[in-house]
């Protein structure tokens, strides 16, 4: 079939067939060349085709880090279906949502959780993090070479869910226009290049890790060294060959603790990328005079990709987040010299699945998208974030609402009512903490509810901390004063 300009996989095809026989992934056990991974691509998406996925079709995957997942990824984009990345921490109760909402053709489950999905109208696939299951099991003797689907820039390449304080979550659609154009924009910005050699422990449910981490290095033709998830030692002790990090905060102030980090173990690195999360200025400090590597702070969201970058050349500025990306602009609500950030490019995504009036809505008359996000630009252009329009919560770099957790707390015996906030948190930048007003006569045990919550809930999501108080501030027209309880609890995590 013919190809249009802007379809991301393509673009990545020509970079994979050009790398040829050299790794450019591998986990701890396997490695796959250029050509390796186009041919799982292939047999991947002739696997999903034999379940009945078709170009649109949406493909959702709940399952643990693994090549096979990466392979999944590209074989979905290059048969044209949707990608739908869901956090494998999810209880079924959470999933069943982003299933009904989504309608995907095929949920793809580790096969411990598959019966809990059994009575739900949907394929199930199973796949676990060794790459066995049923899917891996309809893959094997598939035929690779299959046709390339028709897929342009404009057509969608995944469904990413996105928090929000209130109501559920939103589906923000990505196109492979987006996909391609952030990557090109963030291997410009950083200097990626085929010498680059990536140590890789974010998740790929997250855009941090699959459009950030994954989609960078593969477009500009290095290698990716996959670890399962998050750990200090194994990071540290791979860091002598590697040149790229990226990470959340959490990540940083842990490694900072391991005593195996310093200038000699980081000699090789080039690049220290961090966020999804603010970064504070101590931990900047600290890492600097550690490892001799000022880390390089980013600011995104999962509508846009990355949106600012610090300079790669250049001073880097504690607690700002950089200058728009090429192809990027952004401005302040109304002009103000603080206000809403908006911004506008290629970047931007398509909108909300299947809501069009909260896409009208989030987007202004000229194009510009609403970040909801409160910062200031100086004249040089750069970009400080400096709080958040809504109470979203980030934890450990993931978004939190708060009013999904409220509905739960509110249902639970002794409860009158509850206000759930983020509050600094020295590990995870915020932890989510709940204060709640009790019946007249109750006895209310935080750890209780901590324990009765733990079923129904992510562990991201997880209060940390449960303040029983008499009665929620309020202002005159009986708004819950969330920014007065963060004021008040704001150093509870830093005392304990």
């Amino acid at each position: 079939m013919s190809l249009e300009n802007g379809s991301f996989f393509v673009a990545l095809s020509k970079v994979l067939r050009e790398r040829g026989e050299r790794s450019v992934i591998s986990d701890e056990k396997r490695s796959m060349s250029g050509v390796q991974l186009l041919e799982g691509a292939e047999r991947w998406a002739s696997g999903l085709a034999s379940l009945g996925v078709k170009a649109g079709d949406r493909v959702a995957v709940q399952a643990e880090k693994s090549l096979e997942i990466v392979q999944l990824y590209l074989a979905t984009l290059r048969m044209g279906a949707v990608y739908l990345p869901l956090n494998d921490g999810y209880r079924p109760s959470e999933v069943e949502y982003f299933l009904s909402d989504a309608e995907p053709a095929v949920f793809v489950c580790s096969p411990d959780n598959a019966s809990s999905y059994a009575d739900m109208n949907v394929t199930i696939a199973t796949l676990d993090g060794a790459g066995g299951g049923s899917l891996a099991d309809t893959v094997a003797g598939q035929n690779p070479h299959v046709p390339l689907s028709h897929v342009g820039g404009n057509d969608l390449a995944a469904i990413i869910y996105t928090s929000g304080t209130t109501g559920r979550s939103k589906g923000a659609m990505i196109t492979h226009a987006n996909l391609l154009s952030n990557a090109n924009a963030l291997i410009a910005a950083w200097g990626v290049s085929r010498q680059d050699v990536l140590i890789h422990a974010l998740p790929l449910f997250h855009i941090h890790g699959l459009f950030v981490a994954l989609n960078v290095l593969m477009l500009a033709g290095g290698e990716i060294r996959l670890l399962p998830a998050f750990d200090c030692s194994k990071v540290v002790r791979k860091l002598p060959g590697a040149t790229m990090f990226m990470g959340v905060p959490t990540y940083y102030t842990r490694l900072l603790d391991d005593r195996g980090l310093n200038r000699t173990t980081a000699g090789d690195m080039r690049l220290f990328i961090c966020g999804s999360a603010p970064l504070t200025p101590a931990t900047f400090d600290a890492f600097a005079k550690k490892t001799g590597h000022r880390i390089l702070e980013r600011y995104g969201m999962s509508e846009c990709g990355i949106i600012c970058s610090n300079p790669l050349v250049g001073a880097r500025q504690p607690g700002a987040v950089g200058r728009p990306l090429d192809g990027v602009t952004v401005r302040i609500a109304d002009g103000k010299d603080i206000g809403v950030l908006e911004v506008t490019g290629s970047n931007v995504f398509a909108g909300y699945w299947r809501q069009p009036e909260k896409t009208r809505a989030e987007f202004r008359d000229d194009g510009f998208f609403v970040t909801g996000d409160i910062a200031s630009i100086d004249e040089d252009g750069v970009v400080r974030i400096v709080g958040r329009d809504k109470d979203m919560i980030i934890a450990g770099g993931l978004n939190v609402y708060p009013k999904e957790i409220e509905t739960l707390v509110d249902l639970l015996p002794g409860v009158g009512e509850s206000a759930v906030i983020g509050l600094p948190h020295p590990d995870f930048g915020e932890a989510v903490a709940a204060v709640i007003r009790p019946v007249p006569s109750s006895n209310l045990d935080g750890d209780k509810i901590i324990e009765a919550l733990r079923p129904q809930l992510a562990g991201f999501k997880l209060p940390k901390a449960v303040f029983v108080v008499d009665e929620l501030p309020r202002n005159a027209m009986g708004k819950v004063q969330k920014a007065q309880l963060r004021a008040t609890y704001a150093g509870w995590f830093a005392d304990q």
